[in-house]
């Protein structure tokens, strides 16, 4: 077994604990490792690396391969990007890439096969079913991956001067007892909202309506839809496990569909508040209605619900900003001219009322992160290749790619070329695919954007209107190895059990009157256990 000691327990365990749908933590001890901070010096411990660095090892990463760059190779050692990135650092690197929609199977038998490669690109810190199990100091604690303190420390100048500067980010990315486990992605400043309701302004503006803020307002103009457009299914979402809606007219009634934290501070779970009935209780007349797409939970990939947009069937949505709003808009405008998306706000009950939730993620993206795994005999130069990304040169490749072919300096800011943004052949988003890394461990540029109109522009500031900062549930929390395994047992069979009921009451399977005596069984399914870890999760992190 080698390192592997605990590949047993971790083989057993993998049916229940991947099946978590939240937060997966950590253990609070390790003897042996250091779990300082980096140190902060006048001549800093970390020399770090001479780019082209020279070696005449290769590394080994496992990765994801974006979608869009998967049309055109199949691997990113083929990519303008893949062979600029070897270029500028000399480091030559094997890539192995799990098949689209099969990450996390094929994670988990990479896992137990005891052949892991250099670095592994995947989520190390953000819970839920698509991570490790037991959380990054359960990864640490089985030797699967690497503590990083002093490989950072001495190896990685340019992250170790950012966790410096930014106390916030430095306490996002390690565990409560105090160990960093990966090389994070990091999102710019106005890189945080990126996701929110949008709707046909050209249809507003033949009915002569106006885009809805309210509840009401949006029951006005979805019947609207359905009985003067035609729509068959006036707002449409899609379905991954749940309604993708981020909370939009759930969180109208102060509540989400997910663990929240209320105003006083407090962890709870949505789906048995009082006043999530209410919300159950409008989808289900919307859907009795024909509004919400009766075929809603049918939607399971983004062809679903690209067909109904843009065949006219469905009038609004829950969609991304660039790979959402701005593919619709390019496509739709083809077709149809006046084809035009704009944003809506996260919809309240009373007019002038700011929303309690909405989309609103955090600088440190945990699902887009890379560890060195406990099997590198190359840690120490992993460690200098990935933290070529958060230095001013590699951060530029990263985000904008190849100077003087995908983008180039203007008064000292970089703008993606034509080839970019005006391509024949291709989009945007296939063409940034090719040139740069949408998402993994580099340092995200302010200065980058996707957007290719102005109602894009105005979105991020309209879903940027709400209290999310305050109400959502960070997902970097670390419970205990012993914390998460209660969480993962519970979880599995209360959010089976809220999702199956969520959709029946929304489609009129179960009677609304039912809720009370669904909340009951969530109760007895254990739900007060797992709020209290989180809870306490969340109460360690708040002292970091």
């Amino acid at each position: 077994m080698g390192k592997y000691v605990n590949k047993k327990s971790f083989s057993m365990a993998l049916s229940v604990v991947v099946a978590s749908s939240m937060f997966v933590g950590c253990s609070k001890q390790e003897a042996g490792v250091s779990t300082s901070s980096p140190k902060a010096s006048a001549a800093p411990t970390a020399a770090g690396a001479k780019y082209p660095i020279s070696t005449q090892e290769t590394l080994t990463s496992w990765e994801q391969i974006d979608t869009n760059l998967a049309s055109f190779v199949p691997n990113l050692a083929e990519s303008p990007f893949g062979m600029q990135l070897e270029k500028e650092t000399g480091v030559k690197v094997k890539y192995t890439h799990p098949a689209d929609g099969q990450s996390k199977e094929q994670f988990n038998l990479m896992i137990a096969s005891n052949k892991l490669p250099d670095v592994i690109e995947y989520n190390w810190g953000g819970g839920g079913t698509a991570a490790y199990p037991g959380g990054p100091e359960k990864a640490i604690a089985d030797k699967v991956i690497l503590p990083l303190n002093d490989l950072i420390d001495k190896n990685a100048p340019n992250l170790k001067k950012l966790l410096q500067q930014d106390k916030e980010l430095d306490r996002m990315i390690k565990t409560d007892s105090g160990k960093y486990y990966a090389f994070p992605m990091i999102r710019p400043d106005n890189g945080l909202v990126f996701r929110g309701p949008m709707i046909r302004k050209d249809w507003l503006d033949e009915l002569n309506l106006q885009v809805p803020k309210t509840i009401d307002e949006w029951y006005i103009v979805l019947k609207a839809f359905k009985e003067k457009k035609g729509a068959t299914a006036p707002f449409t979402a899609q379905y991954s496990n749940e309604l993708n809606i981020q909370d939009a007219f759930i969180g109208a009634f102060k509540t989400a569909n997910r663990f929240y934290i209320d105003d006083q501070g407090k962890v709870k779970y949505g789906p048995i508040d009082p006043q999530f009935k209410d919300a159950l209780t409008l989808l289900r007349k919307w859907y009795a209605e024909g509004l919400l797409d009766k075929d809603f939970a049918l939607n399971t990939d983004s062809k679903a619900l690209d067909n109904k947009l843009m065949s006219d069937s469905a009038g609004a949505t829950v969609g991304l900003l660039s790979g959402g709003m701005g593919r619709w808009m390019d496509t739709g405008k083809k077709k149809n001219p006046k084809f035009q998306l704009v944003a809506a706000p996260y919809p309240t009950l009373k007019q002038g009322e700011r929303a309690f939730i909405g989309q609103r993620d955090f600088k440190y993206n945990p699902v887009a992160s890379k560890a060195v795994s406990g099997d590198s005999k190359n840690a120490e130069l992993a460690v200098k290749w990935m933290d070529y990304a958060y230095g001013d040169k590699g951060s530029l490749l990263f985000n904008f790619g190849i100077e003087g072919d995908s983008y180039k300096m203007e008064n000292n800011v970089p703008k993606f070329s034509e080839k970019i943004t005006k391509n024949e052949k291709f989009n945007l988003q296939q063409m940034v695919s090719q040139y740069t890394k949408p998402n993994g461990p580099f340092l995200g540029d302010s200065r980058k954007s996707f957007n290719t109109f102005k109602e894009q522009d105005e979105a991020i500031k309209i879903w940027g209107e709400t209290d999310a900062v305050k109400h959502v549930m960070p997902l970097f929390i670390t419970p205990t190895i012993d914390e998460s395994k209660e969480v993962a047992k519970l979880n599995t069979v209360i959010s089976s059990y809220k999702e199956e009921m969520f959709v029946k009451f929304i489609m009129g399977k179960e009677p609304i009157e039912k809720f009370d005596e669904y909340v009951k069984r969530i109760n007895e399914m254990g739900i007060d256990k797992v709020t209290k870890i989180y809870q306490d999760a969340l109460d360690r992190y708040n002292k970091r």
